[in-house]
């Protein structure tokens, strides 16, 4: 794993940006993996504002997203689907049809089933992008779910449906369940890129570093990928040292 450490959350952002605008131009078929929440919308608004002033295309790009909750619609505004069409898809170049997203109103193992083959037939993802939760989960892949796991519907921990209540106002209207990608097929992309921001995320950032290989914190399967950038801010980083 390689870390790159930058000051805050604006130049953790561009280092990501950036990253990821260099891949598409080389490879102007990348298929990109996506990730939701606070951490990659600033991100997003660079892809956006570079397509715009310098005329990155996506035209050939596809993009597969990591997870949806099931239950919700397109529609609703709480859904990955809303989210991403409105903080990156409505804004670049990209077909609609080349944007895909677990179906969380799909029909459980069959939707798992051809999300993963959807996956499968473009050749896997080239370049996935990955926030972490402070329980280590990556995706919606909570603590213990299988390293060999791939998209499969999952129970939500309470502390992630806690952690994202202030988006429902309140959590008792959290979804209870959530179809993912799973572990596995997260590490079928060549290419990871992970950030991680602000202090909520020190505990999280600590653990990936310093403790081993465990399937009680998703996150610690990254180690096992030849090919992962994770970008910290101060904020997350706090006193914990990163390796060289």
């Amino acid at each position: 794993m390689k870390f790159i450490q930058v000051k805050d959350y604006k130049h953790l952002s561009r280092e990501a940006a950036d990253l990821i605008i260099n891949r598409v131009r080389q490879k102007p078929s990348l298929k990109l993996g996506l990730a939701t929440g606070e951490t990659p919308i600033e991100t997003y608004r660079l892809l956006i504002d570079d397509h715009q002033k310098n005329g990155t295309s996506y035209k050939q790009v596809k993009t597969f997203n990591l997870d949806e909750y099931v239950g919700l619609s397109g529609e609703h505004e709480q859904s990955y689907h809303y989210f991403m069409k409105k903080y990156l898809f409505d804004h670049i170049d990209i077909p609609k049809e080349c944007t895909y997203i677990p179906n969380g109103n799909g029909q459980g193992l069959a939707e798992c089933n051809l999300y993963e083959d959807i996956i499968s037939q473009h050749g896997g993802i080239d370049l996935q992008l990955l926030g972490i939760g402070r329980n280590g989960h990556i995706g919606f892949n909570e603590p213990g779910t299988s390293f060999d796991s791939k998209t499969h519907v999952i129970d939500l921990t309470p502390s992630t449906r806690e952690a994202n209540a202030r988006f429902f106002n309140g959590i008792e209207k959290v979804p209870t369940k959530a179809i993912t990608m799973g572990i596995s097929t997260i590490l079928q992309s060549k290419e990871i890129l992970m950030i991680i921001s602000g202090e909520s995320k020190r505990e999280a950032l600590h653990n990936l570093i310093h403790n081993g290989i465990d399937e009680a914190f998703p996150a610690s399967a990254l180690k096992n990928h030849p090919n992962v950038t994770v970008i910290v801010d101060e904020a997350a980083c706090g006193n914990t040292r990163l390796p060289n």
